[in-house]
């Protein structure tokens, strides 16, 4: 393990990279492949590349449909 004292720190630097990734969009797309299987199971998940042009051309793209 590290030095003592030093896990609070880093869980702290992990948790703030997830926030900021969560503000950029950086999980966006994983966020909607997870709802759309557990959602619509057996239904076609957009690739990354379409979720991201749908999402730039003003279509409704979230990672919640209902």
């Amino acid at each position: 393990m590290g030095r003592p004292g030093r896990e609070p720190i880093i869980r702290a630097l992990r948790a703030i990279r997830w926030y900021v990734g969560s503000i950029m969009g950086d999980n966006h797309y994983q966020r909607y492949v997870e709802h759309r299987r557990a959602t619509h199971p057996g239904e076609p998940v957009m690739t990354e590349r379409e979720y991201w042009k749908a999402r730039h051309d003003g279509a409704t793209v979230s990672a919640r449909c209902c």
